[in-house]
């Protein structure tokens, strides 16, 4: 089996920086996030969360539940963040979900999420295209989720596509709400105002799972806006990790 954790070293070095874990949207690899390394270098370690199913894992079969892939990934990850290495979970998309239940096992010092509905929100996400009848408006819909054009991919890739794309939506169909205690951590919400798959109540439900403070961050464009363009995120990323972003204000 594959690990569940990917990450790109320069050196020795990077074991004493901050970690930055990051977890991309539902069809969609962590090796797009290699491209972050420069934005961050001698700020933080990036690491990246890799389901099956995908680019070096894509022979390997998908977790039964949400929960397996949860965790299988702090499993990982807590030896990474041993001895107090300060962590910042970033998750886009479905990988803000995945990146919550993970923040409630290994608490980092601040939540980041993109484009992501809430976890009280978090309702069949997913239902209209995990079967054979789903068509060609809903799976293209889906692609743009995940942040492809379908007008690019030859009619063998889609296939390939359209499988990784479906056993995500239906990993997600698995994912169980536990209200249980909220977090102790900052937690910051990116969204765009174009989004037509994160509603801005959506986005705002966030403010429900913290106890430390919460903050909405806007920006320009469609659901894939932030990844699209990450100048903006890697900045306040970095300010976090290094900690010098103010923390907003507690919630109630």
């Amino acid at each position: 089996m594959g690990s569940w954790i990917s990450t790109w070293p320069s050196g020795p070095g990077d074991a004493d920086l901050p970690a930055l874990l990051c977890l991309p949207p539902a069809g969609a690899g962590c090796q797009q996030f290699r491209a972050w390394k420069p934005a961050l270098a001698g700020v933080a370690q990036v690491y990246g969360v890799q389901l099956p199913g995908r680019e070096n894992r894509w022979r390997e079969p998908m977790p039964d539940t949400f929960g397996e892939a949860v965790e299988a990934v702090v499993a990982e990850l807590r030896p990474v963040v041993a001895a107090g290495r300060r962590l910042v979970v970033f998750g886009h998309s479905f990988g803000g979900l995945l990146g919550y239940e993970v923040a409630r096992r290994v608490p980092p010092a601040a939540l980041v999420v993109s484009a992501c509905r809430a976890p009280g929100h978090w309702d069949g996400a997913g239902r209209g295209i995990v079967d054979a009848s789903a068509d060609d408006d809903e799976l293209d819909k889906l692609f743009d989720t995940a942040g492809m054009d379908p007008a690019f991919l030859d009619e063998d890739t889609r296939a390939l596509m359209v499988e990784m794309l479906r056993k995500d939506a239906q990993l997600s169909l698995s994912y169980a709400r536990d209200p249980g205690d909220r977090l102790h951590v900052p937690v910051h919400a990116w969204g765009a105002d174009g989004d037509e798959t994160v509603t801005a109540q959506e986005l705002a439900g966030w403010a429900a799972i913290t106890t430390a403070g919460f903050h909405v961050h806007r920006v320009p464009g469609g659901h894939h806006a932030v990844l699209r363009r990450p100048e903006t995120v890697l900045e306040h990323l970095a300010g976090l990790l290094r900690e010098d972003v103010a923390a907003p204000a507690p919630t109630a």
